[in-house]
């Protein structure tokens, strides 16, 4: 099915979410949309999180319909309230806000009142077997399970042991609640599965109050049919739990709330695991949730990610059946889109080496001097040349200037259309400057480039001349010093949910993952209040890090001006 975007006219394929929803609203099966995001609070989301937000929200701000955030917090053990106040952050940043904000704790005494139900209805059951000997006794996918020897106790004992396992009096792991169903059905998850389970730790909302707390599939289905959410959007991996999640809604016989299933998100050189993402924060591997190689939403946004390109990139990846792996350089295409658009840019300088023009105001006086006296003269250049609202910025020019080593060769190759001696090149938005000499140390390395300028070249006055090459740089008396963290790829290998089975996730760390390095920048970078990443001219994209102080400013690299794939 397509329909018409109305910004370019062109005819758009809807996704199979989209088509769902549209026929439900065509049949009156539902009168408006409503949605969930529903994380666990046991860590912090990242990008594959990122793609579902987009997704709930998105459906439902469409077609006029409401997403509530509904944390899934029944487990006590891993849960903690930092995990819920970055998680509402993250979804804020993401340019989204919630309808309502509930938690599964919200619903416990429902959900026990529910299960007491199945219970009385010869639907449910206390089980004293292990945890091992109830896995054992499930079977296999060609085997049929075998009935617990607690199966058939009477309604009157069930409800007695199940209150008592809520009042405190068995230990963890002594006694769980199953749903009496089918030990021999071929969806394995359908063979008698736990319903509770006993854990005495303090909740981070109910405290001590309960110490019975109910299972993922327990509680997420009537959950959402508690808020009576239409459309239950979640990912490829439970789509074998939809039948359970039904068969709870029927037998319960409340509001059908029904589940839909999308292909999760997989991205190259990256692991989407909170368990592996945990680890890495715990062992130091990284510097935290929001190391910027990390690809946690707090992580890519201290990168410099934007939120619109966040959502572009979901938007491209878009709604699939199946999963699929990403290449990781759509995601960075999605922020050079964004990025072009709207950075300021500026002139830095990572490797310098000095440049002085011999023939600049005569006397010899210094760049030093040129500052304090005055005699400096400024060249104009667009603070963002796609934009021209952005205005311009002033650059001193002077006598003594650096440049990139790189863009200067004694002996260069053909087509090398930067510095070399006896060659002209343009400083970008001033004029063009010939090498006349070139000094070096003991040691043969270039310590100065000395050249003269023409001063009929500076653009917007005197004789325009063209030259093929044009550099950057940086007046040395006026440059501030900033130090680039230059982030690459967190693992070397793509695919990393495919390594060899024996295989350590963490063998695959990329060593150069993070190098650092000094560099000079225009003073003018220091005054940008634009609050997202700049553009380094010829460099890439960087944004100012909170490590930063005043003695020394940090910016990260989020991303090069092409793809590095």
């Amino acid at each position: 099915m397509e329909e018409m975007d109305k910004g370019t006219g062109v005819a758009v394929q809807k996704n199979f979410i989209e088509e769902i929803i549209e026929g439900d609203l065509a049949s009156g099966k539902v009168g408006s949309v409503i949605t969930r995001f529903p994380p666990e609070p046991n860590g912090y989301l990242h990008i594959g999180h990122a793609k579902s937000i987009c997704l709930n929200f998105g459906m439902a701000r469409k077609y006029g319909g409401k997403t509530n955030l509904r944390f899934d917090d029944t487990n006590p053990v891993k849960e903690d309230t930092e995990y819920v106040d970055s998680i509402k952050e993250d979804i804020h940043w993401l340019g989204f806000d919630w309808a309502g904000e509930y938690y599964a704790s919200d619903y416990f005494g429902q959900l026990y009142d529910w299960a007491v139900k199945l219970i009385e209805m010869g639907l449910a059951y206390v089980d004293d077997q292990t945890q091992e000997e109830i896995r054992a006794g499930r079977g296999t996918v060609q085997q049929p399970g075998v009935e617990s020897p607690y199966r058939n106790r009477s309604v009157e004992e069930n409800k007695d042991l199940f209150r008592r396992m809520r009042d405190g009096e068995f230990a963890d792991g002594t006694k769980v609640l199953r749903a009496k169903i089918d030990m021999a059905h071929p969806n394995m998850l359908m063979r008698d599965p736990l319903m509770y389970r006993i854990i005495h730790a303090d909740h981070h909302r109910t405290g001590n109050k309960w110490c019975i707390y109910p299972m993922y599939d327990f509680a997420h289905g009537q959950c959402d049919s508690i808020e009576h959410i239409t459309h239950s959007i979640c990912t490829l991996e439970f789509d074998v739990h939809r039948v359970l999640y039904d068969w709870f809604i029927e037998k319960l016989g409340i509001y059908p709330s029904h589940q839909y299933e999308f292909a999760r998100l997989n991205l190259t050189y990256t692991v989407m695991s909170k368990r592996k993402l945990l680890e890495l924060v715990k062992n130091g591997y990284v510097s935290g949730w929001d190391d910027p190689r990390m690809p946690t939403i707090c992580g890519i946004r201290r990168r410099g990610y934007t939120p619109e390109s966040i959502r572009n990139f979901a938007d491209k990846v878009g709604v699939a059946k199946r999963d699929n792996l990403i290449d990781l350089s759509l995601l960075e295409w999605c922020l050079r889109e964004d990025l072009n658009k709207r950075s300021n840019r500026y002139m830095v300088v990572t490797d310098p080496v000095k440049l002085t023009i011999i023939n600049w105001n005569e006397g010899e006086c210094s760049a030093a001097t040129e500052v304090a006296t005055g005699r400096t003269e400024y060249c104009l250049a667009p603070r963002n040349p796609e934009d021209p609202e952005a205005g311009e910025r002033a650059i001193i020019f002077g006598r003594e200037l650096y440049i990139e080593r790189a863009d200067f060769m004694e002996d260069p190759p053909k087509k090398f259309f930067r510095l070399r001696p006896g060659g002209e090149v343009r400083l970008k938005y001033s004029y063009i400057v010939k090498c006349e000499e070139v000094v070096k140390d003991t040691d043969g390395n270039v310590t100065e480039i000395r050249c003269t300028y023409d001063p009929d070249t500076k653009p917007g006055s005197g004789t325009w001349r063209s030259v093929k090459g044009t550099i950057h740089w940086v007046n040395a008396a006026t440059c501030e010093k900033i130090r680039l963290r230059l982030y690459d790829k967190l693992f070397t290998e793509a695919d990393m949910g495919s390594i060899p089975e024996g295989k350590d996730y963490k063998d695959y760390l990329n060593p150069d993952s993070l190098r650092e390095v000094d560099a000079l920048a225009e003073p003018a970078l220091a005054e940008d209040n634009s609050g997202i990443a700049v553009q380094f001219e010829r460099n890439g994209y960087y944004i100012k890090d909170k490590d930063s102080t005043e003695e020394m400013p940090v910016y990260n690299r989020a991303t090069g001006l092409r793809s590095s794939f």
